[in-house]
């Protein structure tokens, strides 16, 4: 005998719209009532719909995914028949309402069923804690809040999907500067790959690029540098053994010459030195190119000298790049930054900034995946040597580009580096955010690891069908709505959320709107005067970004910085779209 004071105990003040006809699992059809007296368009039961079960001890929350006439039983009492999911369920009495996932008591034939209330959803959706935060309304009930529990999604990973053009850079933005309002002293990385974000986040936010940006060379393990020497091409076999032995000599001369006197300096057995070519230690360009001579030296086969000589012109040729001045600025005065280095980029401390843009747009393409790799592997390596003690959270933009599925593309340390986050980052304090609009094209194994998933629209088959491997069998059907959902609409499944959800994120405002959100008419501007000295700005723009001459107008020279602490503007492709743009290219850069 139920309760009267329990929580279900509604059946004579609601009409029900249909019945329990069969329950299997985590599935149940219900007949809809012919008599039923709900025929207002707010109560329509339709696909995407949630719907309370009325059970003896407790209200189940299902939501209908099919509705059909076809195969109906054979009593005219009902007019169609609806599949349902079995969600969660709500327990307790009507003043202490609690919802829990999972059901524990299945309903059985013949129970009562009802469009679910504003005040069910809100019990399902109420916070749990003050570790929420708001990121919009449901889709069925737009005055109920959607929250997403901060705790659950960091820890455990998570994702957004969308193609574009579905709003999905701006719901980045609204994530990000929401988890920065509940977690102030979260350090945040953010791979900008086309620089968009760099006014999102206003103040909180460091913004990287080429210009202000230093990395040193020998911060990059062998593959890495190997990657960037031979502009990633595969590495001649020859020419990377003799760089296999000369690296860790080359760490072995400086860190003697650091520690001894420069009179007397004896050189040192690279067998006794204790380093590989992988330990993060300096090194100095200079000495690692006079090994390689010296040994040329001692060669008399003309056809082994060339294969040295070839290695040392590769390795100048990239020293004199200016495209690489992040990466070999000083590489020959040394000094073991690499405590700066670490700081400056992860934001120890944070000094009212935690969080760190990093725009790629600007690097050599040839370098933006070790670049990349360089970074994943410091940050996981930080939080493994520092015992997760200052948790990091490392979103990856366009994630499909460097950990992509098949391992014939790409580059094998980043992706190396983004699966060791994913399968270990959360024990050492780093949390991975992954954002792609192709997820086919992303290492499932990676995906898998991400327990929050936000999925916009997906036209692509391929994508859906990753997507639905990724989810529970409990949320599958509701990706069937992935093709036909709205801009700013989006299905949430997973940890972070109390039940599998479609919402819709609510309005960013305009200076969080990332560029991409802003759009480049197609009419040709008649104000911007695409005259010769139009063509003529561009092309000294253009130049001077890869020669060492001072070019008047030139963003690079004229804002060098001359100290860590001078942070140079943002990048031309992240800033706002003006009228008159055009006329930017006639001046330096502010």
């Amino acid at each position: 005998m139920a309760d009267p004071n329990s929580y279900p105990d509604r059946l004579n003040t609601v009409t029900s719209f249909g019945r329990v006809i069969s329950v299997r699992g985590s599935l149940a059809r219900v007949g809809l009532l012919a008599e039923s007296q709900l025929g207002r368009s707010e109560a329509r039961a339709t696909v995407g719909r949630f719907v309370s079960i009325r059970c003896a001890n407790s209200t189940i929350i299902a939501m209908i995914t099919e509705v059909s006439c076809e195969d109906l039983p054979v009593s005219d009492k009902y007019i169609a028949t609806a599949s349902v999911d079995l969600l969660g369920e709500i327990l307790g009495s009507k003043e202490r309402p609690k919802f829990q996932r999972g059901v524990t008591n299945y309903p059985t034939i013949s129970d009562a069923v009802e469009l679910i209330t504003s005040q069910e959803l809100r019990t399902v959706y109420a916070p749990t804690g003050s570790d929420q935060i708001n990121v919009g309304t449901l889709q069925q009930d737009q005055s109920v809040i959607a929250y997403i529990d901060v705790e659950e999604m960091l820890s455990k990973h998570f994702a957004v999907l969308g193609s574009t053009g579905v709003g999905k850079s701006s719901g980045v933005s609204l994530l990000l500067n929401e988890i920065l309002k509940a977690r102030p002293h979260l350090r945040i990385f953010l791979l900008d790959v086309h620089n968009e974000y760099g006014r999102c986040f206003g103040d909180r936010a460091l913004v990287l690029n080429p210009r202000n940006l230093k990395l040193p060379f020998w911060l990059f393990n062998f593959e890495e540098i190997v990657d960037v020497l031979f502009g990633g091409r595969p590495g001649v076999p020859e020419e990377l053994d003799i760089l296999a032995e000369a690296i860790p000599m080359a760490k072995g001369i400086y860190t003697q010459y650091q520690n001894t006197d420069r009179v007397g300096l004896k050189r040192i057995d690279p067998r006794a030195n204790g380093y590989t070519v992988d330990t993060p230690v300096p090194y100095r360009l200079v000495d690692l190119i006079s090994l390689i001579d010296e040994r040329m030296g001692k060669l008399e086969n003309r056809s082994s000298r060339i294969i040295f000589h070839k290695l040392i012109s590769r390795i100048e040729t990239v020293r004199n790049d200016p495209r690489y001045t992040f990466m070999f600025d000083n590489a020959n005065v040394g000094g073991d930054t690499m405590a700066e280095v670490i700081s400056y980029l992860f934001r120890l401390p944070a000094n009212g900034k935690p969080m760190t843009i990093m725009q790629l747009a600007g690097f050599p393409a040839e370098v933006v995946d070790s670049v990349v790799s360089v970074l994943c592997r410091m940050a996981f390596d930080f939080g493994l040597w520092s015992d997760g003690v200052s948790p990091l959270l490392f979103i990856c933009e366009e994630a499909h580009r460097y950990a992509a599925a098949d391992h014939n593309i790409g580059f094998g340390p980043t992706r190396k580096a983004v699966s060791r986050i994913a399968k270990e980052g959360r024990k050492y304090g780093v949390y991975l955010g992954l954002v792609t609009q192709r997820p086919a094209e992303l290492d499932a194994t990676i995906i898998s690891q991400c327990n929050t998933l936000f999925a916009m629209r997906l036209a692509n088959d391929r994508d859906q069908a990753l997507l639905r491997s990724a989810v529970s069998d409990a949320a599958a059907n509701l990706l069937s709505f992935v093709p036909s959902l709205g801009t700013r609409e989006v299905l949430a499944f997973g940890e972070g959320v109390a039940l599998p959800t479609r919402l819709r994120f609510k309005e960013v405002p305009a200076h969080q709107l990332p560029r991409s959100e802003a759009t480049i008419s197609t009419a040709p501007s008649t104000a911007s005067g695409h005259d010769m000295h139009f063509v003529t700005a561009v092309l000294d723009r253009w130049r001077g970004a890869t020669s060492h001459r001072d070019v008047p107008n030139d963003p690079i020279i004229t804002e060098r910085p001359v100290a860590r602490t001078v942070e140079a503007p943002m990048l031309q492709p992240s800033m706002g779209l003006d009228p008159d743009r055009f006329s930017l290219l006639k001046k330096p850069l502010r």
